[in-house]
């Protein structure tokens, strides 16, 4: 490492003004600044010093995703080796691998075209390169279904980045989160590849891994599009299946070994990551409880007037499937897009689960809702806080008020 410090030491003039290549000084700045802490600090201006930078910040937030994103191609490649019939024959390594070459093209579209932006913009406006990519990158394929065309992924990719943060100034301007807001792109404009029971298992070989016929009796609908298409009845003799037909335990689904979005699928792994992030102090503890507070509240309510298998659902089958969790403890604590007052921390997220619970249950053309309850609260979050700040002025004025008028002897301000 010395070596290499010692090598970015040598070169560095030449990025500097007045060096040869000054004009990829910011491309330069960003190499730098993420292998090694930057060794300047302020010199005015400023009251609170910290050895972490918001670099340091992203790759907990990065680290955090690992154990999600490791399950989550793990699963890539176990339903689709049950879809073509080999599952038995095959083992988890196998799978394993077979996952991460569906998963990892994705990430690579993901980032090279975000972190490309990125760097454009970064030079052309002279300014330094933003760190936020960094999360939005690994979200994005994420929150993806396996089969999205890397073509469509790139588009989604370069829209949200444009238009959902450098138009309104870059990281830390921006309103709604960068990596749904390319998820949104795609469900709207090519719905057919964000939903249906064909895009969420994969069953073609990747790089000439994993060939094979789909079995008979294959389908690749998610529990929560299963449980939106049934027919009547009731939940407690309802049934979710997997890609073969194979009924579906709690286990399983908790661990994540059921048809859905990349990383959404493993509660246990969101959790874990939900632990990384709370005992770093990177995100809020009270927006992710919240969160579950508010679903677990509405879907309590919802069970009373049940008149259908969804609304009948226990509140902790909404926690295991879909992307309830993942929203929870990754999107909506995302601390540029969400409220930052500590008591607008709750209302946020208690409208979140909320939202997410009412669109799930009241609209059956779209059995997943965190998507659209992030976004609609990433707008009134900005107006919560100032809700939030305004009462705390109103409630210190007139304690200041009381406060004087003691003093005075009760004459008020006279």
């Amino acid at each position: 490492m010395k070596a290499l410090r010692n090598y970015l030491d040598k070169i560095k003039p030449n990025f500097l003004e007045g060096g040869k290549l000054h004009w990829a000084h910011s491309t330069f700045d960003a190499i730098e600044t993420f292998l090694y802490v930057p060794n300047s600090t302020s010199k005015s201006g400023v009251h609170i010093h910290d050895a972490r930078d918001s670099k340091r910040t992203m790759i907990v937030v990065v680290l955090a995703l690992i154990p999600a994103l490791l399950v989550g191609m793990y699963n890539v490649g176990l339903q689709h080796y049950l879809a073509i019939g080999q599952a038995e024959a095959v083992d988890g390594l196998a799978k394993f691998l077979y996952g991460l070459l569906a998963v990892l093209p994705q990430i690579v579209v993901a980032y090279g075209v975000g972190l490309g932006i990125e760097f454009v913009v970064a030079q052309v406006k002279k300014e330094e390169v933003a760190e936020g990519f960094l999360v939005s990158g690994i979200l994005i394929p994420m929150i993806m279904p396996i089969d999205t065309p890397l073509w469509m992924l790139a588009l989604a990719t370069a829209f949200a980045v444009v238009f959902a943060k450098e138009v309104f100034g870059g990281t830390g301007y921006n309103i709604f989160n960068v990596a749904l807001i390319a998820r949104a792109f795609l469900f709207f404009s090519y719905p057919s590849k964000m939903s249906g029971d064909q895009v969420w298992v994969r069953t073609a070989d990747t790089f000439g891994v994993g060939g094979g016929t789909v079995v008979d009796g294959y389908s690749g609908a998610t529990p929560l599009s299963q449980l939106v298409t049934a027919d009547s009845g009731n939940f407690a003799d309802f049934t979710f299946t997997g890609v073969t037909g194979q009924p579906l335990s709690i286990i399983e689904m908790f661990i994540g070994l059921i048809p859905g979005s990349i990383g959404e699928t493993s509660l246990a792994a969101i959790l874990l990551g939900a632990l990384i992030l709370i005992v770093t102090g990177v995100a809020s503890w009270k927006i992710m409880f919240s969160i579950f507070a508010g679903g677990f509240a509405t879907v309590a309510v919802i069970n009373l007037f049940a008149a259908n298998l969804v609304m009948e659902m226990p509140a902790y089958y909404h926690f295991l499937l879909g992307g309830f969790a993942f929203g929870a403890v990754f999107m909506a604590t995302d601390p540029v897009t969400a409220a930052r007052t500590e008591t607008g921390k709750w209302i946020y997220g208690l409208l979140i689960g909320f939202l997410a619970i009412v669109i799930r249950v009241f609209n059956p053309g779209f059995p997943e809702g965190m998507m659209l309850a992030i976004l609609f609260m990433n707008a009134f979050a900005p107006l919560i806080d100032l809700y939030i700040v305004d009462a705390n002025i109103k409630r210190r004025m007139k304690r200041g008020i009381a406060a004087k008028t003691l003093t005075n002897g009760g004459k008020g301000n006279e």
